[in-house]
């Protein structure tokens, strides 16, 4: 029996429809979904959401969130999410290296508002980077 799957953010629907197998990025490290799980509640991390509607693998950069599984369906509230076939692969590696740039500048100052932003957009930058299969 499928999983129905819907990745919502605050202005579009990013992902609607069924899966044999889900990955969430909560936050306390991966975790799979598989038809009959438990229902659970969960906050997500910024990460890479992974989906396997058939034999493949679609990834989605999600940006934080919560995940609710009930009943072979599962919910994804999320701030912002891309699914990775709408992502530019280059233009990602070109905002992950200049979001490392940024970061790495950030942890030599004194700011600690500038490191937060500087690590908010390098986990987003990551994420994005991630799910079009540019990084591991």
């Amino acid at each position: 029996m499928p999983l129905t799957v819907r990745v919502i953010t605050p202005d579009k629907t990013v992902w609607d429809g069924e899966v044999e197998e889900a990955i969430l990025p909560s936050t306390s490290g991966q975790l799979g979904i598989l038809s009959g799980h438990a229902p659970l509640l969960t906050a997500l991390d910024t990460g890479v959401m992974r989906v396997r509607p058939d034999k493949d693998w679609k990834s989605i950069a999600v940006m934080g969130g919560f995940a609710e599984v009930e009943q072979d369906e599962i919910q994804v509230l999320v701030n912002s999410a891309e699914a990775a076939d709408d992502i530019d692969k280059e233009q990602a590696k070109a905002d992950y290296n200049a979001a490392q740039t940024r970061l790495e500048e950030a942890s030599k100052g004194e700011d600690l508002s500038e490191k937060m932003k500087a690590t908010r957009a390098f986990k987003r930058a990551r994420a994005r980077l991630q799910a079009t299969g540019g990084l591991v």
